[in-house]
Formats: structure tokens, sequence, C-alpha cells
């Protein structure tokens, strides 16, 4: 089992998490003086950024992101110095890769040897969050399970998407070449933390929102396909304006595989 740093949260938020199950929180609060790799174990993340040249977004390794004195970026991936979460902004124009037109400030799993993370649908997987998203335009993803090796699409299994209005929704790819179905899996206001838990075991799918559970097929026409956990600010929406966009705070971030 590999297992990313959990951290200390108000009692409200631990109670919360406590009933999902996350009970490993460290002795120590976030510190508002390091870089995000100082509060978060990102030796099993690397970032994608919104920056770089046309269809080639900036990429940096967990061996730059990793430690107190790790990478951050004050306009892209920073620790926030009044709270100390791990903050994601991504504008409505920058860079994107060839599939998609949308900018992204995004972790994107790897395994602890620096490889990219690719694993089947066979064990369990979980990707845990606390977070909040302090703006967004039309629609953010905050955490994904991604198509990776074992055939042609590059889609992502689950989405989920967070809007202004406060409502949550879950995209699950209905095959690996046709598009997704929505559900509506809770409501938070704008500005207030929440949780989730995305677990994938087998040809099951189960997410968690504030306690609140629910339970998906994965059709089998994605059995031939491994997958990787992904998590920071998706936007999804674009245009010309480089001031609007999402920003999302994360207070934690655990991804366990057993």
């Amino acid at each position: 089992m590999r297992k990313l740093l959990a951290i200390v949260v108000p009692a409200v938020v631990v109670g919360a998490l406590s009933a999902l199950g996350i009970t490993n929180a460290s002795a120590a609060a976030l510190d508002p003086t390091v870089a995000p790799g100082g509060n978060f174990n990102l030796s099993v993340w690397s970032l994608q950024l919104p920056i770089g040249s046309p269809g080639s977004p900036e990429t940096i390794p967990p061996s730059r992101l990793k430690g107190a004195n790790g990478y951050s970026n004050p306009a892209y991936f920073w620790t926030d110095k009044n709270d100390g979460s791990m903050t994601f902004w991504a504008p409505e124009k920058g860079v994107t890769t060839p599939n998609s037109k949308y900018a992204r400030s995004e972790l994107r799993e790897m395994n602890a040897n620096g490889s990219a993370a690719d694993w089947p649908l066979a064990g369990n997987h979980t990707l845990s969050a606390d977070l909040r998203i302090v703006s967004v335009t039309k629609n953010v993803a905050v955490g994904q399970v991604k198509l990776g090796t074992g055939g042609t699409s590059t889609k992502p299994l689950l989405e989920l998407y967070y809007r202004p209005n406060g409502d949550i929704y879950l995209g699950q790819q209905r095959s690996p070449t046709d598009g997704q179905t929505l559900y509506k899996v809770g409501s938070v206001p704008l500005g207030q933390r929440w949780t989730y838990v995305i677990n994938v075991s087998g040809n099951r799918a189960t997410l968690t929102v504030n306690g609140s559970r629910t339970t998906y097929t994965i059709p089998s026409s994605f059995n031939p396909y491994r997958q990787y956990f992904k998590a920071g600010s998706y936007n999804q929406s674009s245009s010309e304006s480089t001031t609007n966009g999402a920003k999302v705070k994360f207070y934690s971030l655990t991804v366990n595989h057993a």
C-alpha cells in the first residue's frame, strides 16, 4: 500500500473525515511558510501547469515538487500564507494539452520510482481530499480517474466537477469512446470546505462526498485499460481572459492502493 501524507484539520472536518474512514491524520497542522511539498507528500505526483509552449504544458516532476523547499509558483501553484492550503489556479486562457481546450493546474499520480502511475481495475484504489473552491467561472474538475495504457482513449473514467452555484457532479464515462453521464452528488456553497473519496475496486466505483456515498458500475469495456488519479484545478471553460478561472485549495490529499 502506498499512502500520501494526511494532516490535522479542525474538529468539524475531522469528524467528517472519520465518518469516511479517513483517520490517519498526522500530529502537525499545515505550515504556511513552506512549499506545498512540505505539507503534502508530492513525491508521488507530477504537476501540469497552464504555461509552456502550445500543446505542451510545462510539467514539474516529483523530484522538484517534494519537500519544504520544493517547487511552487506564485501564479499557479503555491502555499496559502494564511491557512497553509495547497492552492491551484487555472485561468480560462492558458496552455493546454493537445486533447483538451481547457487549461489546468493539476497533479498527475506517479509511482514512488518516478514512473507514471498506471494501475489495473483489479485491487483497491482510493483518492481522498479535503478542499474548497474559492472561485470558478463555469465548472472545474477537482478529481479524476483517468484512463492510462491499454487502449487508444485518453478520456477520464470518472471526473468530479464543481459549479459556481455549489453543485457537485460526477461525470462517468459510458465507454472508452462515448461521452459522460452526469450525476449530481451534492452541493456545497462556494468557499466552504468539503471532502470527497473516490474508490475504484474491480468494476465498481464508489464516491463519497461529505459522508454521502454512491456506487457506480464500471462497464466491462474499460477492463483492458489501466488508470491513474488526478487532482487540482482543471478549469472547464475557456476564453481570452487570464483573470477569470478556477482557484482550488486542498487541505489534505491522500492516495491509497491495496
